[in-house]
Order: C-alpha cells, then sequence, then structure tokens
C-alpha cells in the first residue's frame, strides 16, 4: 500500500498539481482520502524524504522540494528500477546472447586479454509497452556465464546479478549523442540517422576490476540528461522527458 501511495503522491509532484514549495496534506488529510492507517502513509513519505522530493517532518508538514525524484546508485544502474520508481512500467525483449571475443575498444574497457571471451547481449527496453532504449552490454565471462540461461525478459539484469553475489561497486557514466544505426532504427522505431541519447558506461567492483561495459541507446523522446550546479551541493544529473525523470550523481566522464 505504502508504494501505491508514494506512487500517487510522486505524479501529483511530477505533474505539478502539488507544486515546489507548496506543502503536501496532513497525514491525518491523506489517511482520510486513502481510507488507510498513518503507517502506510509514514512509509510513502519517508519514501519521498528519501528520494529528495519533500522535506520537513518532525511535526511540521512535507514541503515540496523538487518535481524530480532523485535515484540511488542500484536505480542508475537498473532500468527497470528507474521506472520503478518514476512511476512506469519496464519491459524487455532479448534480441541476442552469445560468448564471444569482444571487440578491441571493449576488451580494452574490461582490461581483457585479446583472446579472451566474454558474454555480449542485445536487448530492448520498454517503457509503458512503448520502444524506449537499446542495450549492448558485455561481461567478464566469469560474471556473464549466469546470464547465458537465465531469463532476461523476467526482469532486471543488476537484480539477477546481484542475487549471484557479483560485486557491482562503481559506474562511470559517459554521455553524448550519436545517429541511430539501422539496428537501432529497426527496434527504436526512430528513422535511420535519427538522434540518440547514447550512455556509455564501465563498471567496476570493489577492488577496482572492470565487469561490465556497455552502451545505451535511448529514444530522445524518452530520455534526456540536465545538470544543474549549487554552490553547496554536489551536481546532480537529471534524466528526465514527457515518459521518464530520474536524477543521480555524475561519473567522472560527464561535465558541466
Amino acid at each position: 500500500m505504502h508504494r501505491v501511495l508514494a506512487s500517487e503522491l510522486r505524479q501529483r509532484i511530477r505533474s505539478g498539481e502539488i507544486a515546489v514549495g507548496e506543502s503536501l496534506p496532513s497525514e491525518s488529510q491523506l489517511c482520510q482520502e486513502f481510507s488507510v492507517s498513518r503507517g502506510p502513509i509514514r512509509q510513502a513519505l519517508a519514501a519521498l524524504r528519501d528520494e529528495g522530493l519533500i522535506g520537513g517532518g518532525k511535526g511540521k508538514r512535507p514541503v515540496v522540494l523538487d518535481a524530480v525524484p532523485s535515484q540511488p546508485f542500484e536505480s542508475f544502474l537498473s532500468f527497470t528500477r528507474r521506472a520503478e520508481i518514476t512511476g512506469h512500467v519496464p519491459g524487455q525483449q532479448l534480441q541476442e546472447i552469445a560468448l564471444r571475443r569482444p571487440e578491441p575498444a571493449i576488451a580494452a574497457a574490461l582490461q581483457l586479454e585479446p583472446d579472451a571471451l566474454a558474454v555480449q547481449l542485445l536487448r530492448l527496453r520498454l517503457l509503458d509497452g512503448r520502444p524506449a532504449m537499446l542495450e549492448r552490454m558485455t561481461y567478464r565471462e566469469q560474471i556473464g556465464r549466469s546470464l547465458l540461461d537465465a531469463d532476461l525478459d523476467a526482469g532486471s539484469i543488476y537484480a539477477h546479478l546481484t542475487e549471484q553475489g557479483v560485486d557491482l561497486h562503481a559506474a562511470r557514466h559517459t554521455f553524448d549523442a550519436v545517429a541511430a544505426d539501422p539496428t537501432d532504427a529497426r527496434l527504436l522505431e526512430v528513422g535511420e540517422g535519427a538522434p540518440l541519447l547514447r550512455e556509455r558506461r564501465v563498471t567496476t567492483d570493489s577492488a577496482g576490476t572492470p565487469l561490465e561495459c556497455s552502451e545505451d541507446r535511448y529514444r530522445p523522446d524518452v530520455a534526456s540528461v540536465t545538470v544543474t550546479n549549487t554552490r553547496s551541493r554536489r551536481t546532480d544529473v537529471t534524466r528526465s522527458g514527457p515518459a521518464w525523470t530520474g536524477a543521480a550523481p555524475p561519473g567522472p566522464g560527464l561535465r558541466p
């Protein structure tokens, strides 16, 4: 129930129904509106505080601080988690997966020997049933082998690997724009040569060993990147768009 409540309040904030600077209804008002006890209400409000959407508490009515929820580390790696945080339905369609020798640039990023094998996959990601992003992912063989037998149409690869005990500790993100190639155009349903937002990521374990090298290409009507600088806090990176919002600390590859 608290997830349903948080999703509803998040949508009201995102749509502007409750604007930045305005107070949310009191706990008693929310209890009456949703016909629930204070427990789920307080859990929902705690989730919105963790996302940086609201402030207040300790007897003060919550005030809206931002219309874009921040993202914890795991949601910046997981498309599924980001979609759930922002109130959308994620989906995925595996196109191919194989154990092969990666191209030299990817092998170098993963610090692999030239003849080393890696697990590579191509997967289409959906938001509310619409093509949103195309994943090209490469994993060190010992990390990716479990994916060969997994149902990758069922959900998050990040969640699967975490359950397997893989140490996904840090990630470096680089953003730029590229033209859609024939594969992008066909799967993302855009014109060949259309501009796409590209996110390249290298994920390492706690010892600094690269485990994953990926390239994600987003439709520009689904995701964008906004950089906000302030004097009193670290830079935030915000994905936003008509069907997507989220924020997270930037990787070293992104500059204001």
